[in-house]
């Protein structure tokens, strides 16, 4: 099966395997099948770039005191209770030693403080999952308002190794970069992004910085009909667009226009 003609399906998928809900031989099949189509590396890699951006976002929420509070006087409540309880039972039981009752009675109180606490986890479990649901609410609305990517590019090195990741915003005209492998150029060098036309020369589009994420702005043209991309090593600063890469390419991949 092409799952890259099933758009839907493929972004499900990309997403349960960024999430890691995707397991067993499913993931590793998902994995060979992303080694051997672009598409299918694209969308993952947009899925893990989005998870990892949400992470980023996240901060810790901590439960007011007055829970913790409450879960204090619920849990000293509850074994007290537990021993009030114990007592009595051990005093109405006939026939048994000392030894034997007090035996009892620690296995019985031992049994509700380990239910008492059993309670305690889950109600915190609760308080937690309340926190965390709020939270990943608002991370999933800023995921709403987020860019609308409408085309994709994974370059890739000689070995056919994920090195740069592109996406393109034709709403807000910005070419955005994500460095996914080790790569990094030395001081004197810069690296340069290239539109390759069919038809044409070469086009440049920037000159990228040392980040790890860089924006740059272009046009959808440049974009929309160019096959593939590619990034050359020059001289600190790049050159001109009209003489082209004087360097090695060092990055190449096919531009992809998503169908959702």
């Amino acid at each position: 099966m092409k799952i890259h003609q099933h758009p839907e399906l493929l972004e499900r998928l990309a997403a349960s395997y960024a999430l890691g809900t995707l397991r067993g031989p499913a993931r590793r099949r998902f994995e060979t099948i992303a080694r051997e189509q672009a598409a299918v590396r694209a969308a993952a890699l947009v899925w893990q770039s989005r998870m990892s951006s949400l992470n980023e976002l996240q901060t810790s929420v901590q439960p007011a005191p007055a829970v913790w509070t409450r879960i204090d006087n619920l849990v000293r409540a509850d074994v007290e209770q537990a021993t009030q309880a114990d007592t009595k039972q051990g005093l109405a039981q006939t026939g048994a030693s000392g030894e034997g009752l007090g035996g009892w009675l620690r296995s019985l109180t031992l049994w509700r403080v380990a239910s008492a606490v059993g309670a305690v986890a889950t109600v915190a479990a609760v308080v937690v999952g309340l926190n965390l649901r709020q939270e990943m609410g608002s991370e999933i609305a800023k995921l709403r308002t987020a860019p609308s990517i409408e085309y994709v590019a994974v370059l890739s090195d000689d070995k056919s190794a994920a090195s740069m990741l592109v996406t393109f915003d034709p709403t807000s005209k910005k070419l955005t970069l994500q460095r996914v492998g080790n790569y990094q150029e030395t001081p004197d060098k810069s690296l340069q992004l290239w539109a390759l036309s069919p038809t044409g020369n070469p086009k440049s589009l920037g000159v990228l910085g040392n980040d790890k994420l860089i924006r740059l702005t272009t046009g959808e043209s440049d974009v929309s009909g160019v096959p593939s991309l590619a990034i050359s090593l020059e001289p600190k600063g790049g050159v001109p667009s009209e003489t082209g890469p004087t360097g090695p390419v060092l990055f190449k991949g096919a531009v992809i226009k998503k169908m959702m």
